[in-house]
C-alpha cells in the first residue's frame, strides 16, 4: 500500500448557474481520491454519519477506492451547502456547515495502513491531521493542505504541521493570509521557510506556482469554455498531483512538472460537472488526451 488521504467525505448541496444538485457525495478526501485513484491505490480515512447513504459507499468501493477506515459514526454526517453565482464562480458562497459527526472525529488505522509511504493530510483541523500523523510509523512523504478558517482559528497547530510536511498545496488567498505577502512568488518562499520542501499555490482559474528551492514553475489552467460547478476543484487538483508524485516514488522538477499538469488537467474535467459527474467516469486514455490538448495550449512559439 502507497498513498493515503485523511480528509472530509461529505454531502453537498450545490447550486450553481448551471442547476441545483442535493446530496452529493462531496468532500475533501472524496474529490482528492476520484482523480488519485488513477495513479495508485488510494485508502480514504474519515468519517460519516449514519445517515450517510449505502449508495456512496458502493459508488467509491466500485472506483476502487478502499474505505477500510472510514468510519461511520453515530449522528450526521458533515454537510455543506453553497452556491456559486454567475458574476464569481471563483467564489463560494456558504449557506449552511454542519460538522455533525467530525466535532470530535479522531482518525483510525489498520496495522497495514500504518505503514503507508504516501500520506496526504487533506483539509482537515490540523489538530486531527496531526494525530493521523502520529499514527503513521514512517511516511517517506508527507503533503497537507489547509484552509482560512484553520488559518485564522488554529495556526499554532498548522506551524506545527507545516514543519512535518514535504509538500504543502494551499490556494493563493490562504497563502497570503498565512505569510502577510501580497503576491504568490514571495509568499511560497515565506511558506517554505516555515517547513515544507515544495509549496504549490492553486490560482483558481489564473493556475498554478510551484516552488522547490532549487526549481519554480508556474503553469495556465486548462481552457475550459463552461464551468458547471467548481466544487472539489482544489481537491480534485491535489489528488491528480500527489497521485502522480506516488506513482513516480521521487519528487524532483521534471516530475512536479509533470504532476501540476495532471492536477491542472483533472481540475478541468472536474469543473465541467456537477460533483464527481466528470472525474468519476475517466480513465486514463481520456486524461491523456487532453494531456495533449494542453501541451498544445502551452506551447511556445
Amino acid at each position: 500500500m502507497s498513498l493515503l488521504v485523511l480528509g472530509t467525505v461529505a454531502l453537498d448541496d450545490v447550486k450553481t448557474p448551471s442547476g441545483v444538485k442535493k446530496n452529493m457525495l462531496g468532500g475533501s478526501a472524496a474529490h482528492f481520491a476520484m482523480s488519485a485513484r488513477l495513479f495508485d491505490d488510494v485508502h480514504v480515512v474519515g468519517v460519516v454519519g449514519k445517515d450517510f447513504p449505502k449508495v456512496h459507499m458502493d459508488f467509491l468501493k466500485r472506483k476502487g477506492v478502499n474505505i477500510a477506515s472510514l468510519t461511520v459514526a453515530a449522528g450526521e454526517t458533515f454537510r455543506w451547502a453553497g452556491e456559486y453565482r454567475e458574476e464569481d464562480l471563483n467564489t463560494a458562497i456558504t449557506h449552511d456547515t454542519r460538522l455533525g459527526v467530525l466535532s470530535d472525529y479522531a482518525p483510525q488505522l489498520n496495522e497495514q495502513q500504518r505503514n503507508c509511504s504516501h500520506v496526504f493530510l487533506a483539509n482537515l483541523a490540523p489538530t486531527v491531521q496531526e494525530k493521523m500523523l502520529d499514527l503513521m510509523r514512517s511516511p517517506s512523504f508527507v503533503g497537507v493542505d489547509t484552509m482560512n478558517l484553520w488559518i485564522n482559528t488554529s495556526l499554532k497547530y498548522l506551524r506545527r504541521i507545516l514543519k512535518r510536511a514535504d509538500l504543502l498545496v494551499l490556494n493563493d488567498g490562504e497563502a497570503r493570509m498565512l505569510t502577510g505577502e501580497r503576491n504568490a512568488v514571495a509568499a511560497a518562499r515565506v511558506l517554505r521557510s516555515m517547513g515544507p520542501k515544495i509549496v504549490v499555490v492553486k490560482k483558481g482559474e489564473h493556475g498554478v506556482y510551484v516552488y522547490g528551492g532549487n526549481f519554480e514553475f508556474g503553469y495556465p489552467a486548462f481552457p475550459v469554455l463552461r464551468v458547471v460547478d467548481p466544487t472539489g476543484a482544489g481537491d480534485t487538483f491535489a489528488g491528480g498531483l500527489f497521485g502522480y508524485i506516488t506513482k513516480c516514488r521521487r519528487c524532483d522538477e521534471k516530475t512536479m512538472r509533470r504532476a501540476a499538469v495532471y492536477g491542472t488537467v483533472l481540475a478541468s474535467f472536474n469543473v465541467e460537472g456537477f460533483g464527481m459527474g466528470k472525474t468519476a467516469p475517466l480513465t486514463m486514455r481520456e486524461v491523456d488526451r487532453r494531456w495533449k490538448e494542453y501541451q498544445q495550449f502551452c506551447a511556445l512559439a
